[in-house]
C-alpha cells in the first residue's frame, strides 16, 4: 500500500474513510478543525460515491484499514495519505510531514497496526456518521 494510482485531477482533494470506524471519525473532525482554507471533502468508504469514485480508477475493493487520498490526480493510501493531508493543513500540525523521511515501507506497518486495532481500541458506530449542518456542504454522501 501507500501506492499512488492516476486519477483525473479534482478541484478538492478528497479523503475517503471508514465511515463506522470511531478513530476514523475522530480524524476527519481533526482535518474539518485545522483545514482553514476547506480545501478536503470527505466521503465514507462504505458510501456509493466512494465505490464509485474508486472503481473509476481501478482500485474497487479498498480495503476499510487505509485512508485515501485523492489527490491532483493521484491517489494515497496508508500513512502516504496522512501525510499529505497533514501538509495542507494549519501550522503546526504541517510539523508531521517530517516523517516523509522514514520510507513508507517503515512508516506503513504502523500504520496497519493501528488500523488492525482501531475498533478494539476506539469502538465503533452502527453507522456512519452525519455530518454536522456547518460541515455537511464538505461531505460528498
Amino acid at each position: 500500500m501507500g501506492e499512488v494510482m492516476p486519477l483525473n485531477p479534482s478541484h478538492h482533494p478528497i479523503i475517503l474513510f471508514d465511515g463506522v470506524c470511531n478513530l476514523c471519525n475522530q480524524w476527519v473532525q481533526f482535518v474539518i478543525k485545522r483545514d482553514s482554507r476547506d480545501l478536503f471533502r470527505f466521503a465514507s468508504l462504505q458510501s456509493d460515491t466512494a465505490g464509485t469514485l474508486l472503481s473509476q480508477h481501478n482500485y474497487e475493493h479498498p480495503p476499510l484499514q487505509s485512508a485515501i487520498l485523492l489527490m491532483n490526480g493521484n491517489l494515497y493510501t496508508e500513512s502516504t495519505s496522512i501525510l499529505h493531508i497533514v501538509r495542507r493543513l494549519r501550522w503546526p500540525i504541517q510539523l508531521m510531514t517530517c516523517f516523509r523521511v522514514i520510507p513508507a515501507f517503515i512508516r506503513n506497518p504502523l500504520y496497519r497496526f493501528i488500523a488492525r486495532n482501531r475498533y478494539k481500541w476506539f469502538g465503533k458506530q452502527t453507522s456512519c456518521m452525519l455530518p454536522t449542518p456547518e460541515t455537511k456542504m464538505r461531505f460528498l454522501d
